[in-house]
């Protein structure tokens, strides 16, 4: 229970149509309106709502303790901007008249990017390599298709008895369009299809950008193993998302780990994809706990966890046809 101190004199705080009647508290009802904020609704508040508790000047606080109904009544206002209990967990954003797609990808290169998740049988992903590695390469090599092969692989750890691949559309939706109408008339890569479906128990894709402060995917000589770290954020928080590991890539480029970064456009939104090369788990052990003894990547961990609804790691092999090795 938070009690006020003894003797403290009433005092009455009026913000934008909202009274609280309490007593004159100063510091301690700072203090321990923040307290009883964080211990109790934590991860309800955004990162900068919790900047603001910090600050020295607290206008909006939550103020609920037995301190009893003659030292503090709250009243809400029925004004068009909602109660004041609302404005704490409901902030205005200021409007943009760009897309985050504009505003976080690459200006320079219009790539578009396609990953795909099939779940094989068990009993067939090693048919099913054998078949992606006989008719992948060829549409990865052909000038008439605009896509490319960016990486090929099997998950070790994660989701088992699954593939990933993926591609690069060089030239944005119109390269996406015209590869697929040329597959339409493919034959072999329609029977390809077909033999396909027989060994899936199910896929699924997306269509991504690229983040412009990441590397853009390169071939890399092996052996690495690589982890696809998927983030899935809250709606309306990948700027600020962005805007942190704007700064904070820095911090994980010393062993060149940092392959590539992308964001949903098509399939499941406010998705962000983290891929990462190693030479082995131990590696990567090292390198990540490296990272938290750099001043600003606790910053960075601090500012984008409260943006996060799930998130997961697939530790992958590389094929024997992807590029990255």
């Amino acid at each position: 229970m938070l009690l006020p101190p003894p003797g403290a004199a009433a005092v009455s705080i009026q913000s934008k149509g909202h009274t609280l009647r309490c007593p004159n508290l100063r510091g301690w009802f700072s203090s321990a309106v923040l307290r009883f904020v964080l211990m109790t609704l934590g991860s309800c508040l955004n990162s900068k709502l919790l900047l603001i508790l910090k600050g020295a000047v607290v206008e909006r606080t939550l103020m609920v303790c037995c301190l009893g109904s003659s030292c503090c009544e709250i009243f809400y206002s029925k004004d068009s901007e909602g109660s004041w209990f609302r404005s704490l967990f409901v902030h205005k954003v200021d409007p943009r008249k760009d897309a985050h797609s504009t505003l976080l990808s690459k200006k320079e290169t219009s790539n578009l990017y396609k990953i795909q998740f099939h779940n094989v049988k068990p009993e067939c992903l090693d048919a099913y390599n054998s078949l992606t590695e006989a008719v992948l390469p060829k549409l990865h090599l052909d000038e008439d298709y605009p896509c490319s092969l960016v990486g090929n692989w099997n998950t070790w750890y994660g989701e088992q008895d699954q593939a990933v691949h993926l591609w690069r559309f060089s030239g944005g939706y119109p390269a996406l369009m015209d590869c697929m109408n040329k597959l339409k008339n493919n034959k072999e890569y329609l029977e390809f299809r077909k033999e396909r479906s027989k060994m899936l128990l199910s896929r699924r894709n997306q269509l991504l950008l690229e983040f412009s402060f990441w590397n853009e995917p390169q071939p890399r000589a092996g052996p690495n193993i690589y982890e696809l770290r998927t983030y899935k954020l809250k709606p309306g928080t990948m700027i600020e998302w962005g805007n942190n590991w704007a700064r904070a890539i820095k911090y994980r480029q010393e062993n060149q780990e940092a392959v590539g970064g992308f964001f949903s456009q098509i399939g499941e939104l406010y998705v962000v994809h983290h891929l990462w090369a190693y030479k082995d788990l131990q590696s990567r052990e090292e390198t990540r706990n490296a990272a938290w003894r750099k001043r600003g990547w606790d910053e960075n961990v601090y500012y984008t966890v409260p943006l996060v609804r799930h998130m997961e790691s697939r530790i992958m092999i590389p094929l024997k046809i992807s590029p990255l090795q």
